[in-house]
């Protein structure tokens, strides 16, 4: 895969997407992909309210601000709708800090790929931002669509923990996704 970075971060352009970081003017999106049931299948607390999708692109918008890491919209090149939003953000998992990745896209565009493309993208600008700080996937076992990323990405289950309403598998990254077919452009 190809991949383009800006010298500040705030863009990735991959083959097929943009990933620019979220921004206030970014709200309607987050409220219709945090709020929609199906996005929200595999989500304990199930859709979010405009309100809640609210406060948590605030805390998007902070971890920004304070880390220089956090979640980017995710759009098609040639396009500014905003298809998805993913990225890291700094979780403890057993007691250590790790950078979780999320990514949630439109039911609309489900079973391209893209939500591996962007994860590549975004785990392998992270390994030159914050290079060997781990990086996992927490998922319930009944999301295989997330199951599925973490497997193409290369994670390997290491084990469980109490997320997301209960038991949900823990998937960590096996070293550089860039040596797994996402080099640099």
């Amino acid at each position: 895969m190809r991949r383009s970075v800006d010298g500040d971060g705030r863009e990735i352009h991959t083959e097929r997407l943009v990933l620019r970081r979220l921004g206030p003017g970014d709200l309607p999106a987050v409220v219709e992909i945090q709020g929609d049931p199906e996005t929200s299948r595999h989500h304990p607390v199930g859709p979010a309210s405009p309100e809640q999708a609210a406060e948590m692109l605030g805390t998007w918008l902070a971890d920004w601000a304070r880390e220089g890491i956090g979640y980017w919209a995710v759009s098609e090149r040639g396009s500014d709708a905003v298809i998805g939003i993913g990225g890291l953000r700094w979780h403890e998992l057993d007691g250590q800090p790790a950078l979780n990745l999320y990514y949630r896209f439109r039911p609309a565009t489900w079973g391209r790929g893209y939500a591996t493309e962007m994860a590549a993208a975004t785990v392998g600008w992270a390994e030159r931002i914050v290079p060997g700080a781990p990086v996992v996937i927490v998922t319930r076992d009944d999301n295989k669509q997330s199951v599925r990323v973490a497997e193409k990405l290369g994670f390997v289950l290491t084990g469980t923990t109490a997320m997301y309403g209960g038991e949900s598998l823990v998937f960590r990254s096996r070293g550089s996704i860039s040596d797994r077919g996402a080099a640099d452009g």
